[in-house]
């Protein structure tokens, strides 16, 4: 590569300017393109990239970083553009012939470009109807000509004004919504762009606000304050509405405006419809419109659910469970018989239970007699590891909620489910395990997509933490009473031998888990300070473990700890085990990004969900795309200087734009919540202060569950019984139980 075709830009890219000689591929709907473009001495390169409505000649200055595509080899990502128009007559022609713009081809840009040579822009702009006198080109051809030549220069004139705010997809998302109006949509109330674009958030808008010249008390930003906040309380604290004072007092403190502006505000906002209110025990719950519409849906479509089912004849379902008994050699216990029979008499069954109880047998029989009925069985998780465990125990391909309803993009981008009230699922029978992690938007879309007539089993430990996104949907259904539910209590003798079972069980009705035991799959080991217990995790998980379980001990011991903070919190037991298990070597590269050093070998986990990202099957190369919350990997191979990350997902590769990185974690030791819906052979829990909010019982029983094979408890005793008695329930504003008893109540 020639010296001086690079410069670093004020964000940290590269520079590169050049020619574009081939379009390979492009996708007309999000603008993502393939080129190879002419470079200093006129080396050919390829660049990837959001560059809509580039074409053949196009001069382009581009802004990104290198990368290394498995299959394809060095390419320039393109994470912004800028284009330069042709000027002289070659460089016109070249562009026309390439078919950027409608209805031109080459034969027909050779005309035209013939008859008005560096005047054709101009012609094509402001001239259309001149273009009619050339052979092949009738008025309403040359309107369109035209037509088509203007919106590329809105779509540049779009990409100019919002390059300083925003990446070039979501201007493209901006212009696929207002077209010519986008820069005038913007400049008149730029909060419409966090209201109204996915991916847009009111602290950006508000950032581009206050550069326009936008002042606090802006009515518009009132109101988009009010909807951040309830936005903010749904993903961070899971909460479905808001007590109107609480949103009033957050949404002025915030916004440093009074209270009264709230006020006229939410006043609007409920006027216009994109607030709901609803009036609980004298007390008035604010919702954003999309929260309340989905609560209200799950309401009525379990109902509808369970109403239009077709129940079998008693007698069958008798039949049916001794027949499975027998084929199964397993004599079912009093309730696992009664889940199998409500779950044939019933639309909606709903079956909980802690570990050791028995779901997993039930599940089995179910699916064995829906099988020999003739019925379709879908089976579902919410996370790849809980679909995968899923299957495991079943013997039945199991596949997570978003793959089951064909997770897809819409034109503008955004992620949406092809699988809904148009396109409903074949399958009769809908089993979802780990249910206690589905939030209310997920399972609204789930519902959408169940036909009526078809069954659902909800299966699910109410008593783990709840979903990370708004709603507590498991917990809501049982406390409303609408549906049959089963819990299974009863520990069956083959669990009873693991302390990991009988613990949890205790703990989770408050009685303190037996430490004092020595050669079962359950330890406790004492240490009185925080720093103590870091040093013993750490010998734990890089020495005795290793040592005692071989390579399980080694890669297959999870650290899930109460609290990110701390001498023994997941920040500083990262740094720990990564020095002792992945320590600085000269055959390890390494990258540093703000405060974390991300090394060839560590082990990393995704903290957001990313719907975008493109993976490739390690075994046979097939693509897919997504990596979610909570998903662990290792890093295979950094490149500092294509400035990209190969990371394995399980068997699935993904290559990480060095940028992307504040979507990853180092996962040696992670919180309890980003451990729902996995398990792991050793579960290693520290027992160190935390925020008491963070010391509860149902966070000390969702860790002791995730283990399979053994958990060893590090710290103060006097923590464990802390936790045991602390009963106290994360609070959730949420409305589905009062909708589903209203709901009912209204149809009697």
């Amino acid at each position: 590569m020639a010296d001086g075709v690079f410069e670093e830009n004020s964000g940290g890219l590269q520079q590169l300017e050049g020619v574009v000689e081939r379009i390979i591929y492009t996708n007309e709907d999000n603008g993502y393109t393939i080129c190879d473009v002419s470079v200093a001495d006129d080396e050919i390169i390829t660049a990837v990239g959001i560059m809509p409505m580039t074409g053949e000649g196009d001069r382009l200055t581009m802004y990104g970083n290198w990368v290394h595509n498995p299959k394809y080899g060095r390419q320039f990502s393109v994470t912004q553009y800028e284009r330069v128009m042709p000027a002289d007559v070659e460089s016109i022609l070249r562009y026309l012939s390439s078919r950027t713009i409608k209805g031109i081809g080459p034969k027909t840009a050779q005309r035209i470009v013939s008859e008005f040579g560096e005047d054709t822009f101009d012609v094509i702009e402001n001239h259309p109807e001149w273009l009619a006198n050339i052979k092949g080109i009738s008025m309403r051809m040359a309107n369109e000509i035209s037509e088509s030549f203007k919106e590329q220069s809105e779509v540049r004139s779009a990409m100019m004004f919002f390059r300083d705010y925003f990446g070039v997809a979501t201007t493209l998302k901006i212009y696929k919504k207002w077209g010519s109006r986008s820069v005038d949509v913007a400049r008149q109330n730029p909060y419409r762009l966090c209201n109204e674009i996915e991916g847009i958030g009111f602290e950006r808008a508000d950032s581009m606000a206050a550069s326009l010249g936008f002042n606090n008390n802006n009515f518009d930003r009132i109101m988009s304050g009010i909807n951040y906040v309830l936005q903010r309380n749904g993903n961070v604290n899971g909460h479905t509405c808001l007590p109107r004072e609480k949103l009033r007092d957050g949404t002025a403190l915030l916004l440093e405006v009074e209270e009264s502006a709230v006020e006229d505000g939410i006043t609007e906002l409920l006027r216009e419809g994109r607030l709901i209110a609803r009036t609980r025990e004298g007390r008035q719950m604010i919702y954003l419109a999309e929260s309340f519409n989905n609560e209200k849906y799950i309401a009525e479509k379990l109902l509808l659910i369970d109403k239009m089912c077709a129940a079998v004849d008693i007698t069958d379902i008798d039949r049916f469970i001794q027949n499975e008994e027998i084929k199964s050699g397993i004599t079912y216990a009093g309730l696992q018989k009664k889940a199998i029979a409500d779950a044939l008499r019933y639309g909606v069954l709903v079956l909980t239970g802690g570990p050791g109880t028995g779901k997993t047998t039930v599940v089995r029989a179910l699916i064995h007699i829906f099988d020999s009925m003739g019925f379709d069985i879908a089976l579902a998780a919410p996370t790849g590891r809980a679909a995968k465990r899923m299957s495991e125990a079943t013997s039945m391909e199991a596949k997570t909620i978003h793959r089951l309803l064909e997770m897809s993009y819409d034109p503008s981008g955004s992620f949406t489910f092809m699988r809904n009230e148009n396109a409903l699922l074949d399958e009769q029978i809908i089993i979802v395990d780990e249910a206690s992690m589905i939030d209310s938007a997920l399972m609204c879309s789930l519902l959408r997509a169940v036909k009526p007539g078809a069954r659902m089993i909800i299966i699910g430990d109410s008593d783990q933490l709840p979903s990370v996104g708004a709603g507590n949907v498991l917990r809501d259904i049982l406390a409303s009473e609408c549906f049959a539910t089963v819990c299974l209590t009863e520990i069956f003798r083959q669990a009873e031998a693991s302390l990991i079972i009988t613990n949890a069980h205790a703990v989770n009705r408050g009685s303190m888990p037996v430490l004092s035991v020595k050669d079962n799959d359950f330890f406790f080991l004492p240490r009185s300070t925080d720093r103590e217990i870091a040093a013993t995790i750490s010998d734990l998980c890089c020495i005795r473990l290793p040592r005692t379980y071989g390579d399980v001990g080694k890669n297959g011991t999870q650290v899930i700890a109460p609290s990110r903070k701390g001498e023994a919190g997941t920040e500083t037991l990262n740094v720990l085990l990564q020095a002792r298990l992945n320590p600085p070597h000269n055959t390890k590269r390494e990258h540093r990004f703000r405060d974390r050093v991300f090394r060839e070998g560590d082990k990393v986990m995704q903290i957001r969900n990313n719907y975008d990202i493109i993976w490739s099957r390690v075994t046979d190369e097939k693509t897919g795309n997504g990596i979610f919350n909570g998903d662990i990997g290792i890093i295979e191979e950094i490149n500092p200087s294509e400035k990209y990350m190969s990371i394995i997902f399980d068997d699935r590769r993904v290559l990480y734009e060095l940028e992307l990185l504040e979507d990853l974690e180092h996962a040696y030791a992670i919180t309890v919540h980003k451990s729902q819906g996995s398990e792991y052979p050793i579960v290693v829990i520290p027992m160190c202060s935390a925020a008491q909010m963070l010391l509860t019982r149902n966070l000390l029983y969702t860790a002791i569950t995730r283990a399979q094979n053994m958990v060893i408890l590090v710290g103060r005793e006097d923590i464990v019984r802390e936790m045991v008695e602390n009963d106290r329930q994360s609070m959730r504003y949420t409305g589905l139980e009062e909708i589903l008893r209203e709901t009912i109540e209204g149809a009697r």
